[in-house]
């Protein structure tokens, strides 16, 4: 559980350098120039998701008996919840369309969502540490978007047209099927127990 700790501070800590310290980006930005700032971004975005994920893997080795066992039922309505999360995240990168621009902040909603419906079924203390970190993170991301917004230093999206929530629509509800039929197993090792 140690190592998934340490992986969750890391990947979510890199993820909050802006929030902690909003000039560092900037600074790096204009002593390294922007394609080297990104590549080391990268490069450390993809570590400390690798470290996470390993982290993860090794707690669910590990784990002991679970801190709760949610209702069968329940799978019904994480699945709902995640084909929402799907439809948000898809929405995030397409032009915005209504659900872009209601929720401002789609891919953030989408980790919010996510991290919830996964809290929901998975009673394993490494999952609720996990799900809640997630959680907690977007929760304050979200708070810290909110304030940069108010105080001019991010623009809100253009709304294009309605048919991007047709296109994110289609492509969740795409992923959430494929997930359902396999692609969650063959990811995370882990079956969706609705899927047969």
């Amino acid at each position: 559980m140690a190592l998934l700790i340490i992986g969750l501070i890391a990947f979510l800590g890199f993820h909050m350098l802006r929030v902690v310290a909003p000039g560092l980006r900037q600074s790096l930005i204009a002593s390294m120039g922007r394609p080297a700032y990104m590549g080391l971004y990268s490069v450390l975005s993809i570590a400390t998701l690798a470290l996470l994920v390993y982290g993860f893997g090794q707690a669910r080795l590990e784990s002991g008996e679970p801190l709760y066992v949610a209702p069968a039922w329940m799978v019904h309505l994480t699945v709902t919840l995640m084909l929402i999360a799907l439809i948000l995240a898809v929405s995030s990168v397409l032009p915005a369309g209504y659900i872009a621009t209601k929720t401002r902040h789609p891919l953030i909603t989408s980790v919010k969502v996510w991290a919830l419906a996964h809290l929901l079924v998975n009673g394993e203390a490494y999952s609720v540490v996990t799900f809640a970190a997630f959680l907690a993170w977007a929760v304050v991301l979200r708070i810290a978007v909110k304030r940069r917004a108010r105080a001019g230093e991010v623009t809100e999206r253009a709304y294009v047209g309605w048919i991007w929530d047709l296109v994110a629509v289609v492509i969740g509800l795409g992923l959430a099927i494929a997930l359902i039929k396999g692609l969650h197993l063959w990811l995370i090792g882990v079956p969706i127990p609705m899927a047969g």
